[in-house]
């Protein structure tokens, strides 16, 4: 995807599955209405079999492009706390959630996409080469045709393509940006877009000129093949219905990266 007026399609990606047995954390049929690329909890962080199954069935009744979210052991954290664990112990954390959630992929006749790690794993595998080479390890054992989703420049992605991977910078349409290009910690006010308009904007900035007004001042460096929006937010299938309808407005067509977005 080129970050100018001539690329007019955008990959949007949100996380579902986020559940836990009779729990629901979002609509995720609504949710995967307005997107084209669904990140699926494995079960470490959110999601049970049941949830995967049902999740990915969903998927693919739409078309929408499925991706592998594993994250840290840590079901009343969420997975945004930071473990301390091995490389090797994530290694076998992701290769573990990611062949448990193919195995529904193939049982229903579909293709897994992508991984994309969730959470604390996702921002500790951008820092430390160590867990980044463990992650795309546990990837590139299933498989050199799925793509790794991470930051642009992380140690995640750099990792995944020496592994022979694709890599797949991401940005983010709800969560505000710091000045030197990272996510605003979830600590601070105004770091989770409370509008759709906001996100939008901050989307529009993203393609066009590859760069989003940062929390802390200035403007912050952006660059993404593809959009992330969270699902475990309030309203949340409102909001990227709204997203969707607001690029669609601007000349944007939605379409998973497969196709060539």
């Amino acid at each position: 995807m080129e970050q100018n007026e001539t690329a007019r399609y955008v990959d949007l990606n949100v996380d579902v599955g986020e559940g836990f047995g009779p729990y629901r954390v979002a609509d995720d049929e609504a949710l995967l209405d307005a997107v084209s690329s669904a990140n699926v909890a494995c079960g470490f962080h959110a999601g049970d079999p049941s949830i995967m199954r049902r999740t990915v069935e969903a998927c693919l009744a739409r078309g929408v492009a499925i991706g592998a979210h594993p994250g840290l052991p840590d079901l009343p954290g969420f997975g945004r706390r930071e473990l301390d664990a091995t490389a090797s112990e994530i290694e076998d954390c992701v290769l573990y959630q990611i062949g448990a959630l193919e195995a529904f992929v193939r049982a229903a006749g579909g293709r897994l996409a992508h991984v994309k790690p969730h959470g604390a794993l996702y921002h500790m595998a951008s820092r430390r080469r160590d867990l980044a080479e463990a992650v795309a390890s546990a990837v590139r054992a299933l498989g050199p045709g799925l793509a790794v989703v991470g930051p642009a420049g992380s140690e995640l992605l750099l990792a995944a393509e020496a592994a022979g991977l694709r890599p797949v910078p991401e940005g983010f349409a709800d969560r505000a940006y710091l000045a030197d290009g990272s996510l605003a910690p979830r600590r601070l006010a105004g770091s989770v877009l409370a509008s759709p308009d906001e996100a939008l904007e901050q989307t529009l900035s993203l393609l066009r000129a590859g760069e989003v007004r940062a929390l802390d001042g200035g403007t912050a460096r952006v660059t993404a093949r593809t959009v992330c929006l969270h699902g475990d937010t309030s309203g949340a299938a409102a909001f990227a219905l709204a997203l969707r309808r607001g690029l669609e407005a601007h000349g944007y067509e939605i379409r998973p990266l497969s196709t060539g977005a």
